[in-house]
């Protein structure tokens, strides 16, 4: 008897790391399965250029998902990420113009690059300024900038759209490698990145403890503050970045530019298994949540449907994620 209770417990044991791993890979079944049913529902949708549209679609959500889910991890919120990016487009756009630049020149793609990421840094770097020396809650502070940066953006062009980009800077969002789009590269490089840097560096793993819980790791020796700043910059210059692909892919700027996007990043990074509490999530779920919104919203387009329709959809996966994270948590707490 006492040896059967041992292998069952022993049983048990080996498959108690079974449901945590589903749940939390569990947007990759869905995504499989949202792709299969696109395939049997839509005629010819099952193709190669189908595949690229809807991962360069998913291109600059992407990119602003990644400093998101950094910050959520980190227990912190930053809701300023979709204005620093139009902004980012934006400034681009007017210092590459031919009319545009103020010094009267166009600047170099590469050092309107620099200029653009700097700015980016500057904007995180005011967030967490904010949130870590003066304490005041992450979400009020970005909602304030992610309000001022857009008034910004409207006063550096006076309400007006810039177009007619150099062709050394829109080949950045034209160009192919491999015969697939650059831009999709650059997403895919990125996720890996910083995916690694998550997973695998002491940085990650402490991002992960400031999250889970910050008194810990400032005990442990941990400068929490200091993790906290890397972060909100951290988040600042990939949306600056990606700001600086969009303005390339679509040969200039407008003030409402990227409207809705941040949106559209947190329901990735919900969907994608990062928990708003704090401390548990990684890139690879964003990764796919990302790439579900975009393969439901390439869907929709090509059967003609309108798209309030994806508001829907969205809406009902951020409430089906919540719950999922609210079951995972339940689960955790149980075999803990």
């Amino acid at each position: 008897m006492a040896v059967a209770r041992e292998a069952s417990a022993g049983s048990a044991s080996g498959r108690r790391p079974l449901l945590p791993f589903v749940l939390d890979h569990l947007v990759w079944g869905i995504l499989a399965a949202i792709l299969l049913v696109c395939s049997l529902a839509i005629p010819h949708f099952f193709q190669l250029g189908i595949f690229l549209n809807i991962a360069l679609h998913a291109t600059f959500v992407g990119l602003l998902a990644v400093g998101l889910s950094f910050c959520i991890v980190a227990g912190h919120m930053d809701l300023s990420i979709e204005s620093v990016m139009a902004f980012a487009a934006m400034v681009a756009a007017w210092l590459t113009a031919a009319r545009g630049s103020p010094l009267g020149i166009q600047l170099p793609t590469a050092l309107t690059l620099l200029v653009v990421l700097a700015f980016g840094a500057l904007a995180g770097l005011f967030n967490a300024v904010l949130v870590v020396r003066f304490r005041i809650n992450a979400f009020i502070v970005t909602l304030a900038t992610y309000i001022a940066i857009r008034g910004l953006g409207l006063i550096l062009t006076g309400g007006r759209s810039m177009y007619g980009l150099p062709d050394g800077f829109r080949a950045v969002g034209s160009a192919d490698l491999l015969g697939v789009p650059l831009l999709i590269w650059i997403l895919i490089t990125t996720y890996l990145a910083f995916g690694a840097i998550l997973r695998r560096t002491r940085f990650g793993r402490w991002v992960y403890l400031v999250g889970g819980n910050p008194v810990a790791p400032f005990r442990a020796g941990i400068d929490v503050d200091r993790v906290l700043y890397k972060v909100f910059v951290l988040s600042g210059v990939l949306a600056a970045f990606a700001g600086f692909l969009l303005a390339a892919r679509t040969n200039g700027a407008t003030p409402n530019l990227g409207l809705g996007m941040l949106f559209e990043a947190f329901a990735a990074v919900v969907i994608g298994g990062v928990s708003l509490r704090g401390g548990v999530g990684g890139l690879s779920g964003v990764f796919a949540g990302v790439l579900l919104l975009s393969t439901i919203d390439t869907a929709i387009n090509v059967m003609g449907l309108e798209a309030s329709y994806m508001q829907v959809i969205r809406g009902a996966l951020m409430l089906l994620a919540v719950l999922l994270d609210s079951v995972k948590q339940s689960v955790q707490r149980r075999w803990a």
